[in-house]
């Protein structure tokens, strides 16, 4: 099939595919992820937004997609680029293709790319603003409309609830508000899972109205974009400090360690897929997990803020995993509720109601 559609990274570089799903141009940035599956939970994750993913795995889209399986209300990314798409997929379960998904919602796809070669360039050179356009567009123009479009600084807001809202579990031990910045359905479930009733809050809620719920503990969510531009949630988190138990994933590890006094700093390709190594280093352990952010804390930057690490990426070293036994707080880089492992980081849900209990 000839290509018809194509990728423009800003270094002027390009990739020529097929497209499929919706016909439209996108401007986002261009990440990588190497999960073997898992791509309608990666389209529903509200971390991708704004993002084009690559998939490493060459064949997406084998077992189609499920109504049950959506990790939030919309599709994330702006696009989506893989090698192959298999649009008769084989699963019992599947209610729509992944074209037919992206066609619904109107994200662009790109397959037949050479996704090995693509994500080797975001891998060396880093993450670089893209387009997805048709094929006869010329590189100068495609660069122009990258230049020309604007850096998006409000994702967090796009992404989080309009308004608080409830998921009840029954026999509750726990009453925990979570603050969601774009948070991921799975995470509610794990939670009500663990005896916890649920309340949700947008991410710019004050912390004088969380504490009016009367929580046993504060959750703070995963979500998109670099944590300096979700200062009405650092605001509060440095308001709730010491008041009351916190646990954050993700996004909300980055603004915990921000409340704090810490700094975080942005990843030259950053850490997407479910297969990276991290290591407990309270107890030696290493776990495999399901990870999607660009942004980290700075090791340098932890002094005077009461926080210790507690967990570190086995690829890079970075910060995965910080706590303060004394502020009752703790938060972890990677998704323990995406089950990777399976049940490598299970505990880390137990260490919160723990927390809650004591």
């Amino acid at each position: 099939m000839r290509p018809d559609r194509k990728l423009i990274l800003e270094d002027g570089s390009e990739f020529y595919g097929s497209g499929f799903g919706a016909g439209t141009d996108a401007v986002c940035e261009a990440v990588f992820n190497t999960s073997m599956t898992g791509y309608q939970e990666i389209l529903s994750d509200p971390s991708y937004t704004d993002q084009a993913v690559v998939m490493s795995y060459p064949l997406i889209g084998n077992y189609g997609v499920t109504n049950e399986d959506f990790e939030s209300r919309f599709i994330a990314p702006s696009a989506l680029i893989v090698r192959d798409i298999n649009e008769n997929p084989s699963n019992f379960r599947s209610t729509r293709t992944l074209n037919e998904l992206l066609l619904d919602n109107g994200i662009p796809g790109l397959s037949g790319v050479d996704t090995r070669k693509l994500v080797r360039s975001i891998r060396d050179l880093g993450t670089r603003r893209a387009l997805i356009t048709d094929a006869g567009m010329s590189t100068e123009e495609g660069l122009g409309l990258i230049a020309a479009a604007p850096v998006k600084k409000d994702a967090v807001k796009r992404c989080s609830c309009v308004r608080k809202w409830y998921s009840r579990t029954s026999n509750p031990r726990f009453n925990v508000v979570a603050i969601d910045c774009g948070m991921k359905s799975n995470i509610v479930r794990m939670l009500n899972a663990y005896k916890c009733n649920v309340t949700i809050v947008p991410y710019d809620t004050g912390a004088d109205e969380i504490l009016s719920f009367s929580p046993d503990g504060v959750f703070v969510s995963n979500g998109p974009g670099d944590p300096a531009d979700v200062q009405e949630t650092v605001r509060t988190l440095k308001e709730l400090h010491g008041r009351v138990p916190m646990f954050g994933i993700c996004l909300g590890h980055q603004l915990i360690a921000l409340a704090l006094g810490a700094q975080t700093y942005k990843l030259k390709f950053g850490h997407r897929g479910g297969n990276h190594p991290v290591k407990d280093i309270l107890t030696g352990k290493i776990e495999i997990t399901s990870q999607n952010h660009s942004y980290a804390v700075s090791g340098d930057s932890l002094a005077g803020t009461g926080l210790r690490i507690s967990h570190i990426n086995v690829l890079d070293g970075t910060i995965e995993g910080l706590y303060s036994e004394e502020d009752r707080i703790f938060s972890v880089q990677y998704h323990p509720e995406s089950a990777p492992g399976p049940c490598d980081s299970m505990y880390l849900f137990e260490r919160f109601t723990g927390m809650m209990k004591n």
